[in-house]
């Protein structure tokens, strides 16, 4: 996976308004999933659900969140991976700084081995020396293209 995909897939959303809590972050985040019709809303629901019951595991470093529910649900219409930047934080936990994030990859995935390539893919792109402050830095759809133009 490379940061070109998200762009040539329209799945790109630099978010100009800061999110009012981490639930409207989650429904902000999947607009661009929604929009190309790879999940309907139900699926951010069930996120919200899941983080709810199992405290905010969607966030897997700090500033990063990676948006998720079971790959077997009736509310992913197709697999893709879409990227939300907000200007500002968004808190999951209040009492641990560690739990906030700007950078969501929200991840929709028609089975359970496309939603495990899913992760590993974002998981091995997301270890590339440097690249979440590139992201961290990004404040509009040209500094995307232009993070992919300089070969991140």
């Amino acid at each position: 996976m490379l940061l070109k995909d998200f762009l040539e897939k329209d799945l790109v959303d630099i978010r100009p308004e800061p999110a009012k809590d981490w639930r409207d972050a989650l429904q902000q985040a999947a607009g661009k999933l929604i929009e190309h019709k790879y999940i309907l809303p139900g699926y951010i629901n069930e996120i919200i659900a899941n983080v709810e019951k199992n405290g905010p595991y969607i966030v897997i470093v700090p500033g990063v969140a990676m948006p998720h529910a079971m790959a077997e649900s009736e509310n992913v219409l197709g697999t893709a991976i879409g990227f939300a930047k907000f200007p500002q934080p968004v808190i999951f936990d209040s009492d641990d700084p560690d739990k906030q994030a700007q950078l969501f990859f929200t991840l929709a995935a028609k089975d359970p081995k496309q939603h495990l390539q899913n992760i590993g893919d974002l998981s091995d792109m997301l270890m590339t020396e440097g690249l979440i402050d590139k992201l961290l830095a990004v404040n509009s759809v040209d500094d995307f293209k232009a993070l992919i133009d300089a070969g991140s």
